[in-house]
């Protein structure tokens, strides 16, 4: 199979982030199938619906992908189960969210799946960091997700640092907090 580009979006507000971060990314480059290419700067969001809650991290990597979409999925969830991902409450805290934002300007929609992620367009957090990582990615409807970015509010949205506080890809331990500091 031909390796597809895709994002994955991070995110997490319980525990340390940036670790179950560092973690998850090194878990999808080991993982059989799958290349980190890139990773997007670091960013805090105000938390969108659900529960009264602490701010979350969000990035997005960009990834070579040589599973079926499906397969991939099972990936994720694996790696959210590894960092201790509770799904109790809908929109609520996690240690890590892993969601398949975007599949090779391919829309995807079964019943486990649904891709471009429904509300990416809506949400700076998630479509901010695709666009770092995947400029020229293109909307199920042929737009560019960085004309549509233009039109979302920046509030809420802070960048605070970049890719290195997640992620080094010269380092063989990305789960370490400190081989990944520059």
């Amino acid at each position: 199979m031909i390796a597809a580009p895709a994002v994955v979006g991070l995110g997490g507000n319980v525990g340390d982030v940036q670790a179950a971060f560092r973690r998850a990314l090194q878990s999808l480059n080991q993982a059989d199938g799958v290349r980190v290419i890139s990773v997007s700067s670091l960013l805090r969001t105000a938390p969108v619906g659900g529960p009264e809650q602490d701010d979350f991290l969000n990035a997005a990597a960009l990834l070579a992908v040589e599973l079926e979409p499906t397969d991939f999925l099972a990936v994720l969830q694996a790696i959210e189960v590894d960092a201790e991902r509770v799904r109790a409450e809908r929109w609520g805290p996690r240690t890590l969210d892993l969601d398949l934002l975007w599949w090779a300007d391919t829309a995807i929609e079964t019943t486990a799946l649904t891709v471009p992620h429904p509300r990416l367009v809506e949400r700076r957090f998630a479509l901010q960091p695709l666009v770092e990582v995947a400029p020229s990615a293109l909307a199920s409807d042929g737009r560019r997700y960085a004309d549509i970015l233009l039109t979302l509010p920046s509030e809420g949205v802070e960048v605070i640092g970049g890719p290195s506080l997640v992620y080094d890809p010269t380092s063989t331990d990305n789960g370490g907090s400190e081989s990944c500091r520059t």
